[in-house]
């Protein structure tokens, strides 16, 4: 028992324990029980299925409140809004890789788990990492905010440049230091086949182990904005961690239903570079104002503000908004008789 009571990173080794147990339980019941079998995952169960991971990571706020207080419970949901809202690039870039290598929609699933299981261990890393610096050198957290207010000048400018897979280097170089095989094997990851030159047995990698490993390193390059935007909203890595698992977890889960609508949510993108130039900024207004801390109710209402903004507007551009627009030009070009 006083094992258990050890701490790690600031909690107790119990508090650790508990979270990765969850998590391992949830992965084996959605393999194991949910998508035992390969299929294709329509809208409908995807929505169900993202709205049981965002339900459990809105209740882990309560076991939150409970183990530490109304603080660390504001910063752990806003970190959770923050991280699924920054992950929702992610998203599309996703799409593009399944795309690029020819994807069947019924072994997506299997790709986005095991990716998960990349994430788990990448993110933990990072995250250990990221707050052993900062408990060292604390300056470190203004670093992270001025980057975080470039990255989002940045953002919001190349908001409309599209990804081009066909250019990434890391495929590129995969392709020239792996055997690969062009063709879909089921759900296999690496396969066995005669060599063509020589006739010898080898093994190749299949197109879904390609996807794999380029949604691993695209997880990360975004992890490199995502990670240092949660540092900024709470330094204690149990609220880090857990908020930006939970958030990964139900959008994953989401992608299915959201492939289909991607169009609808194009300008969602200036939203996130207002979001992360304002995540930057807080630190700077908290020291100007003599604050300890920006207040964590005010950065998750404003938060909430920004994104629904940004949804908002993007539904009514894609929406009746465009439609009307494109009459408006129709009747210009067209006027009545």
């Amino acid at each position: 028992m006083e094992l258990l009571l050890i701490l790690f990173l600031g909690k107790p080794l119990w508090m650790w324990l508990l979270f990765i147990l969850l998590v391992v339980a949830l992965l084996a019941f959605d393999l194991g029980v949910l998508n035992k079998d390969d299929h294709e995952i329509g809208i409908a169960e995807s929505l169900k299925l993202s709205a049981m991971y965002i339900t459990l990571g809105l209740a882990f706020s309560g076991f939150i409140y409970w183990q530490m207080d109304t603080t660390a419970t504001a910063q752990y949901l806003t970190a959770f809004v923050v991280e699924k809202t920054l992950a929702m690039d992610n998203i599309f870039v996703i799409a593009l890789i399944f795309s690029f290598f020819a994807i069947p929609r019924e072994y997506q699933h299997r790709v986005l788990f095991w990716g998960i299981l990349g994430v788990i261990v990448l993110r933990g890393i990072m995250i250990g990492l990221g707050a052993t610096i900062v408990d060292q050198y604390h300056w470190v957290l203004y670093f992270f905010a001025g980057f975080l207010i470039l990255t989002g000048v940045k953002m919001l400018f190349v908001a409309e440049k599209e990804h081009k897979i066909e250019d990434n280097a890391l495929i590129r170089f995969l392709k020239r230091r792996m055997n690969v095989t062009e063709e879909i094997n089921g759900h296999a990851f690496v396969v066995k086949k005669p060599d063509p030159v020589t006739g010898e047995i080898r093994r190749f990698a299949t197109p879904l182990l390609l996807a794999l490993v380029t949604i691993e390193i695209a997880d990360l390059v975004f992890a490199v904005d995502s990670v240092p935007a949660v540092f900024t909203i709470t330094t204690d890595p149990y609220i880090v961690y857990t908020s930006n698992i939970f958030a990964i977890l139900g959008l994953r889960a989401l992608y299915f239903a959201l492939d289909a609508i991607l169009h609808r949510f194009a300008y969602l993108k200036y939203a996130l570079s207002v979001l992360l130039m304002f995540i930057g900024s807080k630190i700077f207004i908290a020291w100007g104002m003599g604050w300890e801390k920006f207040p964590p109710e005010w950065s998750l209402g404003i938060t909430f503000l920004i994104l629904g903004v940004g949804v908002g507007y993007s539904l009514w551009k894609t929406g009746s908004g465009a439609q009307q627009a494109e009459t408006k030009a129709v009747e210009a070009r067209n006027p009545a008789e």
